[in-house]
């Protein structure tokens, strides 16, 4: 297992400092704007035909990325940047999974492992502090990796394809959840609307879908598949955005009276840019998933 404690000193390290702080600073906003229910979700909402609510899509993610995993009942799941463990305790109640949840937050890793003792999910779902670019759980010890939405956090994200190729048994599946570039080089304007996102959110960068596949593939996994799923999840990120223009005026005045950090203040711009980039055609919502060789 690994063990708690301190990160490297090197760029990814700072980078997941970073992460840290603004999960921490962004706490309240998470729970006040985005938590539904038992979901926990950080991420975004998968709606559907049956699937016409926010609470309901958010646990519905869960659903979709088991299926396209392949979950089944005894699987071991790696939960690569799992929060608060929102899609680990979904795992082992709905797929009955064991279920391995790592963050750099250590903050969600405390409250995830509170929730699980309530829960009555402890001897299933267990919850460390590390990076989940490089880990030290031994080679071939999982059925599945998981990424919802946290490999966008990774500085190099061949660094999390070759460390889940190592984690994974042969045959193993991997399923990640993403924001993709449509191109490495945008216009000047777009180019600073996404620094605005990237950097409210703890963004280092975004890949392409050629960049992800590559990176997916060198790692050594077949059958590598990259699918646009923005139309699932538009309703979430246009949802977001109205919350967004909302609550920035707000949020605004707060910052400005000192009484809101930069960080939550560039989370509220962010919400903002994510949607107007999508609207620019900048990025997709994509699901990759792969098998390991």
């Amino acid at each position: 297992m690994p063990i708690d404690g301190n990160l490297s000193d090197s760029s990814e390290s700072r980078w997941l400092k970073a992460i840290e702080s603004y999960y921490e600073q962004t706490n309240f906003d998470y729970k006040r704007v985005w938590h539904s229910g038992n979901s926990l979700a950080f991420h975004f909402g998968y709606y559907a035909c049956d699937i016409d609510e926010h609470r309901r899509a958010l646990v519905n993610a869960n659903h979709v990325l088991s299926e396209i995993a392949h979950v089944t009942p005894g699987d071991r799941v790696l939960d690569a940047g799992c929060g608060l463990g929102g899609s680990g305790f979904w795992l082992a109640e709905n797929k009955s999974a064991v279920v391995v949840g790592i963050t750099p937050v250590k903050t969600h890793v405390l409250a995830a492992r509170k929730i699980a003792q309530e829960r009555l999910l402890a001897d299933k779902v267990s919850f460390y502090q590390a990076d989940y670019a490089c880990t030290s759980f031994p080679s071939a010890s999982f059925d599945v990796v998981w990424a919802l939405e946290s490999l966008c956090h990774a500085v190099r994200k061949a660094a999390f394809y070759s460390e889940a190729a190592r984690l994974l048994r042969p045959g193993g599946r991997l399923v990640v959840a993403e924001y993709i570039r449509t191109s490495r080089d945008f216009g000047a304007e777009t180019a600073l609307m996404a620094r605005e996102w990237l950097d409210g959110w703890s963004i280092p960068d975004i890949d392409t879908a050629d960049e992800h596949i590559f990176a997916a593939e060198t790692a050594g996994f077949a059958q590598v598949q990259l699918a646009d799923c923005t139309v699932m999840t538009h309703r979430s990120l246009r949802r977001l955005y109205k919350l967004a223009c909302i609550a920035r005026p707000i949020d605004a005045l707060l910052f400005g009276l000192g009484l809101r950090s930069a960080a939550q203040h560039g989370n509220v711009i962010a919400s903002l840019r994510q949607y107007q980039l999508l609207r620019r055609g900048a990025w997709f919502y994509g699901i990759l998933s792969g098998t390991k060789k």
